[in-house]
């Protein structure tokens, strides 16, 4: 009537959609997700034969960390525009707007650096705070430039203005770095339950606010001096423009 045998299967059944499907979890440690998952995807097209009808979806954090990645290229690219619109609205330059955008990249590799040297794999808590470095270095930007362009406005020389900008910019660059660094120093260097989220945001802003003053004071005004339009403003003559001479 039968044959009954014991064998290994499921033991219990989902269903999801009017189809049936069986969880397989597993945990990632020591590693990025997203390699350990690139791996995992590999290693099971090429050792497990899937049975007819039968197909596999890869959910659970990486299904979340594909979303926010998507949504990442999406919010990335609007930050920076309208990063520029302000930019361009407070300087009515291009040049301007292009050369405290400049920073960006120049903060971000403090923070590509720290990333490195600690082992700590791209996140999107990472990509979240090389975000944040955009707003800290091009408000550092707007300070170099915008003291630049007052004293090259007041009549100074471009050479000099770019040195006192220098001296005058010095603390408040230094004073907003490390702020920002001291404040996430503690998330960066915490090893607790649940640090595996705040440390990756934590060490990409130490890092890049560890980098930003020597870039921002030094690299900055030697582009500020390159490629920046603004000239001395010529001194006024205080003398009234000569009007008709009357007839006797």
């Amino acid at each position: 009537m039968a044959n009954v045998n014991l064998v290994t299967g499921a033991s219990y059944i989902y269903r999801e959609g009017q189809q049936r499907y069986l969880p397989i979890k597993f945990s990632v440690r020591d590693r990025d997700l997203g390699s350990a998952i690139k791996e995992a995807q590999r290693k099971v097209a090429e050792q497990v034969p899937l049975p007819p009808g039968s197909r596999l979806e890869w959910v659970g954090e990486f299904g979340n960390l594909q979303d926010a990645i998507a949504r990442l290229q999406v919010v990335v690219p609007i930050t920076l525009a309208l990063i520029a619109l302000l930019l361009w609205i407070n300087f009515g330059s291009v040049p301007d707007t292009l050369l405290a955008m400049s920073v960006i990249p120049m903060a971000l590799l403090g923070g590509v650096f720290a990333l490195f040297a600690t082992g700590v794999p791209f996140s999107v808590s990472a990509a979240i705070g090389f975000i944040a470095l955009f707003g800290i270095s091009v408000m550092d930007g707007i300070i170099i430039l915008s003291q630049f362009n007052q004293l090259v406005q007041s009549g100074m020389e471009r050479t000099a203005a770019v040195l006192r900008t220098g001296e005058l910019q010095l603390r408040p660059v230094l004073m907003t770095c490390v702020i920002a660094g001291v404040g996430l120093l503690p998330a960066a260097l915490s090893s607790g339950i649940g640090s595996q989220v705040q440390k990756p945001l934590a060490i990409v802003v130490v890092g890049g606010m560890a980098l930003a003053p020597f870039v921002i004071l030094v690299t900055l005004p030697v582009l500020i001096l390159l490629f920046s339009r603004r000239s001395p403003r010529t001194a006024a003559s205080d003398e009234a423009a000569p009007g008709p001479v009357p007839a006797e």
